[in-house]
């Protein structure tokens, strides 16, 4: 699949927020990514909001300047860490803590003005775009996820994205997959917890491991370590535990899961696809196919374009926001 085109009609301006970086890009509604236009400015944890606010624009802007005469820019769709909230347009991302309550249609209305600006959750824009042109597409009820320093993931049923009743619908990271003690809090025992790349990392390191990088992880494991052989399996068992229970709640027929730690072995998909047998209960749901995403890293930045391009597929209507009536183009 190519995804670099010369001769593009209408383009969407796709915005992908996260918590180490923020994207932008000028898509077509073919999903080929215009020549130059991928921008991309950091984030972090410790940022401050003028800060982040400025990665934004610089990587909007940067964006913006690559838009041929000859075509027009229909409307931008943003994809953004979570949680957010569609009834007020606003994100509040976890890992981005002076941005909590950033409204994206005020801020992008004097860099876009007149354009409709369309939001949803990242991990809900990856699945739109397996879906629309990668690893999920012709299937009506489908997941895909992303194992990397977080974990996120998105669900389609009847052909339909399924953004809940706040937006929020597809958080597979937050699921609790262990059983909580006493000394846990809830956030211990959730599959981002237990299986992310750096928690994975982590456990090494507490069980006697001395590396420090997924990386070293990926090598020492590759060479028969035990510790990181044992983590790199620890992380895939969650995972597919998480897909079996997904799978036996929703009905699915497929799962796509990509992201940077999946590379961390040769038979990552293996160990989880093991693990979801293992974990199944009912029959129906062993049919559940998963395999790798089809987008090599782009389905963020084109499931955001898919929110302009493919907004059919957007399911249900989000409620009002509750209190500034001009951002009506965020509750479509």
């Amino acid at each position: 699949m190519s995804i670099i085109s010369d001769s593009p009609r209408s383009i969407a301006l796709a915005i992908d927020l996260g918590g180490t970086k923020v994207e932008a890009a000028l898509v077509d509604s073919e999903g080929a990514i215009l020549p130059g236009s991928l921008h991309r400015e950091p984030t972090g944890s410790g940022a401050g909001r003028r800060e982040l606010e400025e990665s934004i624009d610089r990587a909007v802007r940067a964006s913006i300047e690559r838009m041929p005469e000859t075509s027009a820019l229909v409307g931008v769709g943003v994809g953004s860490a979570g949680p957010i909230d569609l009834g007020r347009g606003t994100a509040s991302p976890k890992n981005l803590p002076e941005l909590h309550g950033f409204d994206f249609a005020t801020h992008l209305g004097r860099l876009v003005p007149g354009l409709p600006v369309v939001m949803r959750l990242d991990g809900t824009c990856i699945a739109l775009a397996e879906h629309w042109l990668g690893a999920t597409r012709g299937a009506a009820h489908s997941m895909a996820m992303i194992v990397s320093t977080g974990i996120g993931g998105g669900i389609i049923l009847h052909d339909r994205l399924i953004s809940g009743r706040s937006g929020n619908a597809g958080h597979i990271g937050q699921v609790q997959i262990a059983t909580r003690t006493v000394s846990d809090s809830a956030d211990d025992v959730t599959l981002e917890r237990i299986a992310s790349g750096p928690r994975s990392v982590a456990w090494a390191q507490a069980n006697g491991w001395f590396g420090g990088t997924g990386e070293e992880l990926a090598a020492d494991a590759a060479r028969g370590e035990p510790v990181a052989r044992a983590a790199i399996i620890r992380s895939a068992t969650a995972v597919g535990q998480a897909i079996a229970s997904a799978a036996t709640l929703l009905d699915l027929e497929i799962v796509a899961v990509g992201g940077g730690f999946t590379a961390v072995s040769t038979d990552y998909l293996e160990l989880v696809r093991r693990a979801v047998q293992d974990a199944i209960v009912f029959d129906y749901a062993a049919d559940v196919i998963v395999t790798g995403s089809a987008l090599d890293g782009a389905g963020p930045i084109l499931g955001a374009a898919a929110l302009i391009h493919r907004a059919d597929a957007l399911g249900s209507t989000i409620p009002e926001p509750l209190h500034d009536p001009r951002r009506r183009s965020l509750a479509r």
